[in-house]
């Protein structure tokens, strides 16, 4: 059974920083494309960052382009998100995903989901 576990969110004051891990079960993610996406209360799932199975490509959204960093360590089995410099609307439910097929940014093509990890960004 494939099964993600997203942890390292919690509250953070604007400014600061949290890493986000995804440690991944049941599945070996050498070979998967890999994606965070977030969803803030009353409003869609977007898109955050996604790297390539090598880590060579990564994407990010414009909102959070340079303060976030997308890594991956195959050898762990585990996707980070490094958020630094948080803003209050980075407020959401974090989720970990992966796809066999392409690198992208749209959520419809993701195949396994995590079940979230909660990040509130307040002084």
């Amino acid at each position: 059974q494939v099964q993600f576990v997203e942890s390292g969110g919690g509250l953070a004051q604007p400014g600061g920083s949290l890493r986000l891990s995804c440690v991944a079960s049941g599945i070996t993610l050498d070979w998967y494309p890999m994606a965070w996406f977030r969803q803030a209360p009353g409003k869609e799932r977007e898109f955050v960052s996604a790297i390539s199975w090598s880590g060579g490509t990564t994407y990010y959204a414009d909102s959070v382009k340079g303060r976030f960093t997308i890594s991956r360590d195959t050898a762990k089995n585990t996707l980070y998100l490094q958020m630094n410099s948080l803003k209050p609307e980075d407020t959401a439910v974090y989720y970990c995903a992966a796809n066999q097929g392409w690198l992208a940014r749209a959520s419809n093509v993701y195949d396994y989901w995590g079940q979230g990890t909660q990040v509130t960004v307040s002084s």
